[in-house]
């Protein structure tokens, strides 16, 4: 049996980002390992046929830049040129101010390449799964619900992309709180 090539680039990724992500947590009640977030996006992709390494890697890495002090050309030289334009294209600028950021996914969504957007896609449907079983303890109701639409403004400038990730965004919005 031959091995693929491509699971060691995967690891790669997974013990980077752990290693970035090692002192995050997430802000729900059980304070989880914050390396749970990139995984799932990964598992979600992987569940709906996407394979390829380049896009589960951007996947596992999508919050490196914007969470961590981790910089585009630390990821390039560790994954090249590909895999950090990912993670670039679904990076926020944190230096604008939140409703701005918030703005311009909607706004660039669209516009975005397909493995970025298969990313977007994945990160938007985890981030609902979380918000239903696992909300951060200091979002009321109204914060949830204002999420869940912003989230829809941006997957409804990714339709098109991949229809069982959108599906499966669609069954978690149907849960709305």
């Amino acid at each position: 049996m031959e091995s693929d090539p491509t699971i060691p680039r995967i690891f790669q990724a997974l013990a980077f980002a752990a290693a970035k992500h090692r002192d995050q947590r997430r802000k729900d009640c059980h304070a989880s390992p914050y390396i749970n977030h990139p995984i799932a996006l990964a598992r979600v992709l992987c569940e709906q046929g996407i394979q390829d390494d380049v896009v589960l890697c951007a996947a596992l890495l999508h919050d490196t830049l914007e969470d961590t002090e981790t910089c585009p050309e630390e990821l390039k030289a560790q994954f090249g040129t590909a895999i950090t334009a990912i993670v670039q294209e679904v990076t926020d600028d944190k230096r604008l101010p939140k409703a701005e950021r918030k703005r311009l996914q909607i706004l660039h969504a669209g516009q975005a390449s397909r493995p970025a957007r298969l990313v977007k896609l994945a990160d938007k449907i985890c981030n609902l799964y979380d918000l239903i079983h696992a909300p951060p303890v200091d979002w009321d109701l109204a914060r949830q619900r204002a999420y869940f639409d912003w989230a829809k403004a941006v997957v409804d400038q990714l339709r098109g992309t991949h229809e069982g990730l959108e599906q499966a965004f669609d069954a978690l919005y149907a849960r709305r709180p």
